[in-house]
C-alpha cells in the first residue's frame, strides 16, 4: 500500500465537500475544474453526498443513518465529526485507517486496524456508493461524470483489496419496507423517494425529466410534493415513468452485484418497486384515489 492509494481517496472525497476543496483536488487528480455551479447542481440539489440520505429509513439527512456512521467513529476511538456521514469525512477516515494499519509495528494493532477499515467499507460506503456515483453520472456534468467514474475505479480497486463482508450492511438488513400496493398517496411518494425504500435515487433532475416524458407539470420544490403532484395529474403516465426508473436502477444495480453484494440487495428493491408500479399503473386512477393524502 502506498501513500498515492489513500491520497487519492481523500482527493477524490474532497471533489464532494466544497466548491474551493474541489478546485484543488480536480488538478492532481487529472480532472477538468468543476465550476461553483456545477457543484451546487450535482452535490446541493441532486445528490447530497450523505450515506444517510440514502440509507436511513426516511431518506433525509441526518437521523438513524448518520447516527450509524457516527457509532463507528465512536467505536474506533475517535470523536465524530460534525458530518460524519459525509463521503469526504468517511473517505479520510478509511484512508487514515489503511495508513494506520500500514504503519503499526505490532501484528495485533495492523489486524484491529484492518478490520476496522474492511468493516467501514463494507458498511458505510459500499452499501452506497455504487448508486450513488451513477446517479451523479446522470446528471451528464462531464467533471463530474469524470469523477465518478474515477471514484467508482477506485472503489472497485479498494473492494478486490478487503475480505468479502460475511453478511448485508446492517442499513439494509434493518431497511423498512418497500413500497406497498395498499396506503396514502403521501406514504406512497415517501416511500419511492427515500433509497432505502425504493432502491431508486430519484433526483431533483430526473423528476424533472420524468415530468416531460409523462407530460405533466413539474413542481418546483422538495422532491415528494414534485412527484405527488406528478401522480395527481396523471397517475397512470407517471406510475410508467416509475416503472422505467425502477427497471434501469435494477439493471444499474445488478450489473454491479457480482462484484457488490449490496449491490444485489439493491437490485432486488428496484425490481420489487417496479413490479408495483407496472401493476398500479394499469388501475392508477382509482387506487391513488381511494389512497387518500
Amino acid at each position: 500500500m502506498t501513500n498515492g492509494r489513500w491520497e487519492l481517496l481523500r482527493a477524490l472525497g474532497a471533489i464532494a465537500d466544497t466548491p474551493a476543496a474541489a478546485r484543488v483536488a480536480c488538478g492532481p487528480l487529472g480532472l477538468e475544474p468543476v465550476s461553483a455551479a456545477e457543484h451546487t447542481t450535482a452535490f446541493v440539489l441532486n445528490c447530497a453526498p450523505y450515506a444517510s440520505v440514502y440509507l436511513g429509513p426516511d431518506g433525509a439527512l441526518g437521523g438513524e443513518g448518520a447516527d450509524r456512521a457516527a457509532g463507528f467513529w465512536r467505536a474506533a476511538g475517535l470523536t465524530p465529526p460534525a458530518e460524519p456521514d459525509h463521503l469526504s469525512a468517511l473517505l479520510s477516515l478509511y484512508a487514515s485507517l489503511g495508513e494506520a494499519a500500514a504503519q503499526a509495528r505490532l501484528a495485533r494493532t495492523a489486524s484491529a486496524l484492518s478490520r476496522a477499515q474492511a468493516a467501514l467499507f463494507h458498511e458505510h460506503l459500499a452499501s452506497w456508493l455504487p448508486g450513488y456515483l451513477d446517479a451523479v453520472a446522470s446528471l451528464r456534468l462531464p467533471a463530474l461524470s469524470a469523477w465518478a467514474r474515477l471514484t467508482q475505479r477506485a472503489l472497485a480497486a479498494e473492494h478486490g483489496a478487503l475480505p468479502p463482508p460475511d453478511r448485508l450492511p446492517l442499513a439494509l438488513r434493518a431497511a423498512p419496507a418497500p413500497p406497498g400496493p395498499d396506503g396514502r398517496l403521501t406514504d406512497l411518494t415517501g416511500a419511492l423517494t427515500t433509497p432505502v425504500r425504493s432502491g431508486l435515487i430519484i433526483t431533483r433532475h430526473e423528476l424533472s425529466a420524468g415530468a416531460r416524458a409523462a407530460g405533466v407539470g413539474y413542481r418546483i420544490g422538495e422532491r415528494r410534493f414534485a412527484l405527488r403532484a406528478m401522480l395527481e395529474q396523471d397517475p397512470a403516465a407517471t406510475l410508467a415513468w416509475i416503472a422505467r426508473e425502477a427497471a434501469r436502477w435494477e439493471r444499474s444495480h445488478a450489473a454491479r452485484a457480482s462484484a457488490y453484494p449490496a449491490c444485489r440487495w439493491w437490485a432486488g428493491r428496484a425490481g420489487t418497486t417496479g413490479r408495483l408500479a407496472r401493476t398500479a399503473a394499469s388501475g392508477a386512477g382509482g387506487a391513488l384515489a381511494s389512497a387518500g393524502p
